[in-house]
């Protein structure tokens, strides 16, 4: 039988602390909220305890960011979509951030087992001046453990709508895509980290934020299949390829402490459940 799960976060300021309020159906649980950095911004780690999605499960998790407010919220563990006989399992996530809110969403990453059929969806809803800083780190098979990506799907989904929407199908048997050098060139693992600005990002900042992202790919070994750009006056992405996970995750822990301090002239001190 299908596991169907929703939480929804909401962040509101009251007397210049972010609070978090919650509501979750199913196995989606979020753990106590921490001020490792004062009382502006709240931490906050997700539970999932199935630990993965087979076939019919949904997860769908919703944030709301009031004005003012500053969530930062993780996950202990990687996103699984385990082997499916047919139909797929999803998760969907909606980012709402009004105006003047901020929000860090960074999960570890997704792993697509062999076989699965996945579906992974991010929607987003910024009002003026609300930032948004996220990724999506996404492995396709577990190549460590001789697992490879050798059937199955899995499909990704960003919209911003009236900004930003792409999504691409990754199927095992599409070697020219997998394999070819001018898609992910036999590289397993494929990342995405943004900054996304509800109002415009005046183009003095925008070189700013470039040049610090810059510094640090540009030093860093997965300097030849990684790269930032700011595609649009709303955004900048970084896009990385690397055979599997744990160098991509380096890298956009750099590039996340690099935007954080400055786009935001904030701390570098990285959520305490990366380092247990």
């Amino acid at each position: 039988m299908p596991w169907n799960a929703q939480l929804s976060l909401d962040y509101r300021l009251e007397s210049d602390r972010t609070v978090l309020r919650f509501a979750h159906d199913g196995p989606l649980r979020v753990l106590k909220s921490l001020y490792p950095e004062g009382d502006a911004i709240c931490h906050n780690v997700l539970v999932h305890p199935p630990g993965g999605l087979v076939q019919g499960d949904t997860l769908d998790l919703r944030f709301t960011v009031a004005p003012g407010a500053h969530g930062l919220v993780s996950t202990p563990g990687a996103t699984r979509f385990y082997r499916s006989n047919g139909e797929p399992a999803t998760q969907r996530v909606h980012l709402t951030l009004q105006p003047g809110a901020r929000l860090e969403w960074l999960p570890l990453e997704t792993i697509a087992y062999p076989g699965c059929h996945g579906r992974n969806h991010v929607v987003l809803d910024l009002s003026e001046g609300a930032e948004l800083l996220a990724w999506d780190v996404c492995a396709l098979g577990l190549p460590a453990t001789g697992q490879p990506f050798d059937e199955g799907d899995l499909h990704q989904r960003l919209h911003w709508p009236g900004h930003w929407l792409e999504e691409v199908h990754l199927q095992a048997q599409d070697t020219r895509l997998l394999n070819s050098p001018l898609g992910l060139a036999g590289h397993r693992c494929l990342g995405t980290l943004w900054l996304a600005c509800g109002t415009a990002i005046p183009p003095p900042r925008r070189d700013t934020l470039l040049a610090a992202l810059n510094g640090v790919l540009e030093q860093h070994p997965l300097a030849a299949s990684a790269g930032a750009t700011a595609p649009q006056a709303n955004t900048l992405v970084v896009r990385c390829l690397a055979p599997n996970v744990e160098p991509v995750m380096e890298l956009f822990q750099r590039l996340w402490q690099q935007l954080r301090q400055h786009a935001w002239g904030l701390g570098t001190a990285s959520p305490r459940i990366w380092h247990v």
